[in-house]
């Protein structure tokens, strides 16, 4: 019995030897390192927009207000405008040149008014396409799906121009580029302070009214 012993013993062994040890083997990564390494490419995607509140990148360049986006696409000097490709439907955009595999052809950011919109070949050197925005109350990140996205925090509308603008749609845009702000640094929005402060003086107006468990309805 004690020679069966030491050859059981012996297998043993070898089989240890032969098993990766746990230091070798590949170890999955940590799910919050994997998420944090997604965040930064996340933020390698993210731009500083242009002069226009766009952005510019290899092929073409955008810019926008809140209520148009202008697509200016180069091409060939002398290049005639019936060797121009252009569709341009409600949630889609597609420009280049016929013979040759499209410059943009994608999903658009956002949905857009399709009578609205043009295209024009300026100076036989681009393209340019304006595009007319359904929700005009929006800044784009992006034109198509999957480019380059505008850090929307550093949009703005220039001063000047928002001093050309009818009272109303200026104390809209104002209030809007109020709301952003709040938002990046976590802080109510103009329309939730409000009504906090009817809550406040309703309570004022109703101190036999219990409130401990009052809740703010969006």
């Amino acid at each position: 019995m004690a020679v069966i012993s030491d050859v059981v013993d012996e297998v043993a062994e070898q089989q240890q030897e032969q098993k990766p040890s746990s230091s070798s083997a590949s170890t999955p990564k940590n799910p919050v390192a994997v998420k944090d390494e997604a965040k930064e490419k996340g933020k390698e995607n993210v731009r500083a927009p242009n002069k226009g509140n766009g952005l510019d990148l290899e092929k073409y360049s955008w810019t926008q207000t809140l209520q148009e986006v202008t697509v200016s696409v180069p091409v060939p000097e002398g290049t005639k405008s019936r060797f121009v490709v252009h569709e341009v439907k409600k949630n889609h955009l597609k420009v280049g040149l016929k013979g040759q595999p499209p410059i943009i052809d994608g999903e658009l950011f956002q949905s857009v008014k399709v009578a609205d919109c043009f295209w024009s070949l300026e100076d036989q050197k681009f393209i340019s396409v304006l595009l007319t925005k359904q929700n005009q109350m929006d800044w784009w990140k992006c034109l198509v799906k999957g480019e380059p996205e505008v850090d929307t925090q550093k949009v703005e509308p220039a001063s000047s121009k928002l001093s050309d603008l009818d009272p109303e749609t200026r104390q809209t845009v104002e209030k809007m580029m109020f709301d952003q702000r709040q938002k990046s640094m976590g802080l109510p929005s103009s329309d939730e302070m409000q009504k906090q402060e009817l809550l406040k003086k309703f309570m004022a107006q109703h101190p036999d009214m219990d409130f401990s468990k009052a809740t703010m309805l969006g």
